[in-house]
């Protein structure tokens, strides 16, 4: 089953529902990497919610969200395109012992110099300009209040993120308030107001253990029993990660011949793991002797043309 990011609309248009399941995504980008269960749910989650602000950027590029720490964890990064292709991956402070009961606090802002940041990169942007970038301190106690904070204070819009990861499923609901503006509603401002206010206590009721045992539609349906809402097509995601055994391969010749052939002589082959998904590559002596092999053919037709 394809993991799919849903959007709904009240029928007032006051109020914008979005959620998001990553199964088969979140298998492919835990696959190679090893995390803490603690920290994998974190990720988890900032994955989740990667996933729920790129797909209502208008513009063709990349979304990046950074929770950059100066305790256990050193990094948390995920990316998320306009074809919702996902990748995640975090820096972890070897020098601190991570226990289970660690709070998002003491996890990320150990001193209070944690700091949150949000990166958009447009695919037809200039190569004189710079991407957007966004960096507040971390406020909160989860990565959903974080969001919610940048949203509500950077973006001047209401959001509300509701957030749950296992080693299973990371998963996530978004509501936020659309501005009353532009005659785009069908209801007064003060009947907007009141559609917000009911959508965030009906969604106090969502739990992350509801969220993960239960479809996102089925949470959808009972939350929103009494609501008349807008459905739209889903949305497929999935994960994706740049690296290549063409890319790691030309790394290592920029790495020189005499150094992957000492690295074969101690180890008996050469691996390299992608730093972002933690992909292996493995390259025997028959596949390091290829990558030279150009180089040597190019070298001994410059000798032939210098002897002629």
């Amino acid at each position: 089953m394809k993991d799919l990011l849903k959007k709904y609309l009240f029928e007032d248009l006051s109020v914008r529902i979005q959620t998001v399941n990553l199964s088969q995504t979140w298998h492919d980008i835990c696959e190679h990497q090893e995390f803490e269960p603690v920290l994998r749910n974190l990720l988890g989650e900032l994955s989740a919610a990667a996933v729920l602000l790129a797909s209502n950027i208008k513009q063709e590029g990349t979304l990046i969200l950074q929770l950059h720490g100066q305790g256990p964890i050193q990094l948390l990064v995920v990316e998320c395109n306009e074809d919702l292709q996902l990748r995640a991956t975090m820096n972890v402070r070897q020098e601190f012992a991570i226990k289970a009961t660690d709070s998002f606090q003491q996890l990320l802002n150990y001193n209070g110099e944690g700091r949150f940041s949000v990166w958009f990169d447009p695919s037809n942007r200039p190569a004189d300009q710079s991407p957007y970038q966004g960096i507040v301190p971390i406020e909160g106690d989860s990565v959903a209040e974080v969001l919610r904070n940048y949203m509500r204070t950077s973006e001047q819009i209401d959001t509300q993120f509701h957030l749950a990861a296992n080693s299973e499923k990371a998963t996530g609901v978004l509501i936020q308030r659309i501005p009353h503006s532009g005659g785009t509603h069908l209801i007064s401002v003060e009947d907007a107001d009141e559609a917000w206010e009911r959508a965030k206590i009906l969604c106090r009721t969502i739990t992350p253990e509801e969220q993960l045992a239960i479809d996102e539609e089925q949470l959808v349906t009972r939350v929103f029993f009494e609501e008349e809402l807008r459905t739209y097509e889903p949305e497929v995601i999935s994960a994706f990660c740049s690296c290549t055994k063409e890319r790691v391969g030309a790394a290592l010749k920029m790495l020189g011949r005499a150094e992957v052939e000492s690295i074969l002589e101690e180890m008996g082959q050469v691996e390299v793991k992608c730093h972002f998904c933690g992909k292996p590559y493995v390259y025997d002596p028959i596949d390091s002797a290829q990558l030279f092999l150009d180089e040597a053919q190019i070298s001994s037709t410059d000798n032939s043309n210098r002897m002629n």
